[in-house]
């Protein structure tokens, strides 16, 4: 095949086990036009550059258009409306400055340090609440039995969330998070799914904050809710909705693939599970190198703003363009061996988090819940080996990981 198919073959789902031999490949040319006209950026200088520039633009996502109901006053007078509010308050990953900054500190103020450690200690709790309830198992879902309880339980408690309401957030967070795949643009039934799954979202979110304006607690929603960020007033109601939105799927979705990325690479990698099984203390290391190795966020899709020329390459004005994070992670102009996992690896200037301006607020919190997964199923699961290798992967490519990690055990230790 043409190498400018080469974007098209790592979205489909038979690259999804193992898309690096294809990323090597768009990595010979650093930034490329794509048979459908979008350029990808491969290498990491090019990506690093990319990041921090300030023509190229988060604003990529299509004006929102939710579908008809057939009911002419909803259709002519409401829509419209709703519409236009979805456009005009993204969630701030999809804006630019300095609507993105504005937004962005004013997260940053709840995220104090205080909220963040609780919630590191919180996190082995809870991991270990989640263990002791499998009880006698001899197999055990990763997916399922914890990489998806644990974020979700984490990411509630910080926002407020009542526990009654957890198990709605997780299915809103699964669905919502296809909106971060490049193809569904292209399919109505699912733009059309995720517009519904929005509306459900925003009307409960619009309720909560009501309640916590009346009835203010300890989280971040009430903090939010209520405080007055410096210069710029109380964040609107839809924009603290989009932000509550972003905060549920990112704080979900790509902690639930690096914790089941991270124990898939421990398996495969027995001596590193058996080491950081006799020295937790190695979690950091271990984590950080995950987010080199398998990151849980493959790629984000930017647009520029005017002609801008990266490795010898002009990307026109409005071009789609894609910076993929994964592909710079393995780029051997920066890693030795890059291809190797090496928790002990000296320089590790990973793009897992991303970058710039857009660097992962939840950084932190994402660690320390991987760290707190990762140590205990290394200590507390007897004998842990993968039934199918490859596992199942679920369909999406820029949010990538195994759909179930299957494993047979001989038990869980207390």
């Amino acid at each position: 095949m043409s190498d400018h198919t080469l974007f098209a073959q790592i979205k489909d789902e038979a690259a999804r086990p193992d898309p690096y031999p294809l990323f090597a490949r768009l990595r010979e040319c650093p930034v490329s036009r794509q048979a459908d006209g979008t350029y990808v950026a491969a290498s990491h200088a090019a990506i690093a550059s990319l990041l921090h520039d300030p023509r190229v633009s988060s604003e990529t996502l299509p004006p929102a258009d939710r579908p008809k109901t057939g009911n002419p006053l909803k259709d002519w007078l409401v829509k419209p409306v709703r519409d236009h509010i979805t456009d005009t308050h993204r969630p701030f990953i999809f804006r630019d400055p300095p609507d993105h900054d504005a937004l962005r500190a004013a997260v940053m103020q709840q995220f104090t340090p205080e909220r963040v450690q609780a919630l590191r200690a919180r996190s082995h709790v809870l991991v270990d609440e989640i263990l002791d309830r499998l009880g006698d198992a001899t197999a055990i879902d990763i997916v399922d039995d914890l990489a998806y309880p644990l974020p979700v339980t984490v990411i509630c408690e910080l926002l407020g969330i009542p526990p009654a309401d957890e198990a709605q957030f997780h299915g809103w967070a699964t669905q919502l998070a296809t909106a971060l795949e490049p193809d569904t643009l292209q399919d109505d039934e699912l733009r059309a799914e995720n517009s519904r799954t929005f509306d459900a979202i925003s009307e409960y979110m619009q309720g909560l904050i009501a309640q916590k304006r009346k009835e203010p607690q300890d989280d971040m929603l009430s903090g939010l809710a209520t405080a007055r960020a410096d210069g710029h007033g109380r964040m609107s109601d839809f924009d603290l909705i989009a932000t509550a939105i972003l905060m549920l799927v990112a704080g979900h979705e790509t902690t639930v693939n690096l914790i089941t990325n991270g124990m898939l690479t421990l398996l495969r990698h027995p001596e590193e599970l058996r080491r950081l099984r006799e020295d937790p203390s190695r979690a950091p290391r271990v984590v950080e190198e995950l987010l080199r190795y398998e990151p849980p966020v493959q790629f984000r899709t930017r647009k520029t703003l005017c002609p801008i020329t990266q490795n010898g390459v002009t990307i026109p004005e409005g071009a789609p363009l894609v910076l993929l994070l994964a592909s710079g992670n393995r780029d051997p102009e920066v890693y030795a061996e890059p291809d190797r996992f090496d928790p002990d690896r000296a320089d590790n200037r990973h793009l897992g988090f991303g970058g710039s301006l857009h660097y992962c607020v939840g950084a932190p919190l994402a660690r320390f819940e991987v760290e707190a997964a990762l140590v205990a199923l290394a200590r507390r699961l007897k004998n842990p080996r993968l039934t199918v290798d490859p596992p199942p992967y679920r369909p999406g490519s820029a949010l990538r990981g195994p759909k179930h990690l299957r494993l047979a055990i001989d038990g869980i230790a207390p």
